[in-house]
């Protein structure tokens, strides 16, 4: 029955991003709203970027409404597992409060352009919310042999995670269908887990984001009309996706009974879906401090990328990175049960590295047969 109860604001959630996201392409078209062209830019047609204008009021009406029917028909009570809304509720409304901030300076951004500074200062004042609601990492389950945390270091681990996410999920919206099926997978991913947890709260957080980004990705990717007219996400629809799946993650991976039951592996369960996102990120920025290169400056460098140098398309390309992080997920998973999370990060960076030379490679030898033609 709770399958039934959760999956009713999904399909709500899939129809009214069906129904909003083409009303917002017919206005950002009859304004001339574009994402602007330039050299480091795939497209080279005018292409709107407000889409993610209808994730963040999609997610909270469905989940504000979802919320107030199933305490009033007492709907809870079909539900495997309680949970101790009073308990947990303080981090949902403190994860509103920083999607609205989030959303402003997005929208702001995709409009009239922010400084990058601002938009940084606004994202970590978000990530301080968490800790302030009672939402932090409290423990590494063994990760680097450390087990419980201390408020003050679990406050900035949080932080500097949620930080690193968002950016993470804005710098991977780099071609069509990235970034929101990445945001799918992991959503429906984590809403399972927590769903197998009893943790409903989270799940339909989880699966009321995943509805609204299926028919973006399909506009996104394929367009919609006789023109096929595509609309991108902008900063406004990858800021708040990353926020909303750094909350999911750090609440899977605290250790609070509310959410969920005590399990060895949930850091690394919990962050598998964004491996490729922040193993991304990360890598970009060692490479960029290695050679000097201010950090925020954006360059063709990341992962889609490089794949696209190596002579793939930009749709297998995209199904390449969704497909890696679905295996990430598999794998983590799995291994978690049979090996520590040291082992575990250990072989997921191996994989990662060994997969980036694979990259190197190809795109070195790409390059030597284009030289000799």
């Amino acid at each position: 029955m709770d399958y039934l109860i959760l999956a009713i604001p999904f399909i709500i959630s899939f129809f009214l991003g069906k129904s909003i996201i083409p009303y917002i392409l017919f206005i950002t078209y009859k304004k001339r709203l574009f994402d602007p062209i330039d050299s480091r830019k795939l497209h080279k047609t005018s292409i709107p970027r407000l889409g993610g204008v209808a994730f963040l009021p999609v997610q909270l009406c469905l989940l504000a409404i979802s919320i107030v029917i199933i305490y009033n028909f007492n709907l809870f009570t079909y539900f495997s597992t309680p949970i101790i809304t009073w308990k947990i509720m303080p981090m949902f409304v403190i994860w509103a409060v920083g999607m609205i901030m989030l959303y402003i300076i997005g929208v702001s951004d995709d409009l009239i352009n922010v400084n990058y500074k601002l938009k940084f200062l606004v994202q970590i004042l978000a990530a301080s919310l968490f800790p302030l609601s009672g939402l932090w990492i409290n423990d590494l389950y063994g990760l680097f042999f450390i087990m419980g945390i201390p408020y003050w270091l679990g406050s900035i681990i949080t932080i500097f995670a949620t930080v690193l996410i968002i950016n993470s999920i804005n710098l991977i919206d780099g071609i069509d269908g990235l970034c929101s099926g990445l945001v799918c997978v992991s959503c429906l991913v984590m809403g399972g887990l927590f769903l197998y947890n009893g943790a409903w709260l989270h799940t339909l957080l989880a699966w009321t984001t995943a509805g609204v980004l299926i028919p973006f990705f399909y506009y996104n990717v394929f367009g919609v009309s006789k023109r096929k007219r595509r609309i991108f996400m902008g900063d406004t629809g990858s800021m708040t996706l990353g926020y909303t799946v750094a909350f999911l993650a750090i609440s899977y991976s605290m250790n609070l009974g509310e959410i969920k039951p005590f399990a060895e592996g949930a850091i690394v369960v919990a962050f598998s879906t964004l491996i490729v996102p922040i193993f991304d990120v990360v890598r970009v920025i060692i490479v960029r401090l290695y050679n000097n290169k201010p950090i925020f400056k954006a360059d063709i460098s990341h992962l889609h990328h490089k794949l696209l140098k190596s002579g793939l398309n930009q749709k297998s390309v995209m199904m390449t990175i969704i497909g890696l992080a679905i295996f990430f997920s598999v794998f983590n998973l799995i291994a978690v049960n049979y090996i520590s999370n040291n082992i575990v990060i250990l072989m997921d960076l191996i994989i990662w590295i060994s997969l980036t030379l694979i990259f190197n490679f190809l795109i070195n030898r790409k390059s030597v047969v284009v030289l000799q033609r």
